[in-house]
């Protein structure tokens, strides 16, 4: 795993749960309003990008393989605690490289769950076995699949950097299987390359109209366009009067809707987090089970500030 080395005037900020550097009260989110509940199907990944947040390859294997049974275990919990959520989401590494991806999809679709399953489109998703999986769940409960593409950059150039060569072209492939087989589709890009968000929405709705693509390159919860997740830059942190200086509400942070499952290599079972993009920080691990995570989470990590709280952003649509 990288290491990483924060800036030297970083040094003393993200270190206490409840207090910042400066000595003022952290802020906290609380769960108001379960609606997703995301999985790790394990960090294995059939590419390894130049900067993948969670250090997703073909070799790291640190999240193994979440099962179906364990999932069902899981959606059991989501009834007897009654959180009321509708989406249950899948994230990687590559979804599809997990053996149990389908049964695992099945699983919740059968709960009536609507859900997401954030992939790459490429070899891992179009193995025949996954296809024959895909239509045939997509057949049976019409509307209820979405699956979010990965294409960090509308110009293959800019993609294919971040993620290897030829990556661009097998993807649009996997994508234009899923359109012309009637899948609802998103995608995940980047806010990396110094465009405006009107100029990347722009390159992102040219390419879907060459490829006749359905989806709305400014709906941000269709085209979705996160900001950088460097933890070597240095970020404010957040304090419990920044939500009135910023005028934001705690109850629309990523962690006030959402909870994600991992399983730890070695582990003898799953893990609840707080948040999907923190899967190796351990203050952010909550229990084994969802009673264990219904508490408040205290933002003390830089994604907090900086993706959730000044970026805006969500990994739930």
């Amino acid at each position: 795993m990288k290491d990483l080395k924060l800036p030297e005037q970083s040094q003393e900020k993200f270190v206490d749960p409840f207090l910042t550097a400066k000595g003022e009260a952290r802020a906290s989110v609380a769960l108001s309003n379960p609606q997703t509940l995301w999985f790790n199907t394990g960090t294995l990944c059939n590419i390894e990008c130049e900067n993948c947040y969670i250090l997703s390859s073909p070799t790291n294997d640190a999240l193994v393989y979440i099962t179906a049974d364990e999932v069902r275990d899981y959606l059991d919990q989501l009834e007897q605690r009654k959180w009321g959520v509708r989406e249950i989401a899948f994230t990687g590494g590559e979804p599809f490289m997990n053996r149990d991806m389908i049964e695992i999809t099945r699983a919740s679709l059968e709960r009536g769950y609507d859900v997401l399953i954030l992939t790459n489109a490429m070899r891992p998703m179009m193995r025949k076995s996954m296809r024959e999986g895909l239509l045939e769940l997509n057949a049976a409960y019409p509307g209820k699949l979405t699956l979010r593409i990965s294409v960090d950059h509308w110009d293959k150039e800019n993609h294919d950097a971040e993620r290897g060569e030829g990556t661009f072209e097998k993807t649009l492939e996997g994508m234009t299987w899923l359109q012309q087989n009637g899948f609802a589709m998103a995608v995940a890009g980047r806010t990396v390359w110094g465009e405006s968000d009107a100029q990347a929405r722009a390159g992102y709705q040219a390419l879907y109209e060459q490829y006749g693509y359905d989806i709305d390159a400014q709906n941000p919860a269709q085209t979705v366009l996160f900001p950088e997740m460097d933890e070597t830059i240095d970020v404010p942190e957040i304090t419990t009067a920044c939500w009135g200086i910023l005028d934001k509400s705690p109850d629309a942070m990523m962690c006030a809707s959402s909870r994600m499952v991992v399983k730890r290599k070695g582990a003898e079972k799953p893990a609840v987090l707080a948040c999907t993009l923190l899967a190796y920080s351990e203050e952010f691990e909550l229990g084994s089970s969802l009673e264990d995570a219904e508490g408040s989470v205290q933002l003390n990590h830089p994604h907090c500030a900086k993706f959730c709280v000044l970026g805006g952003a969500s990994c739930s649509a």
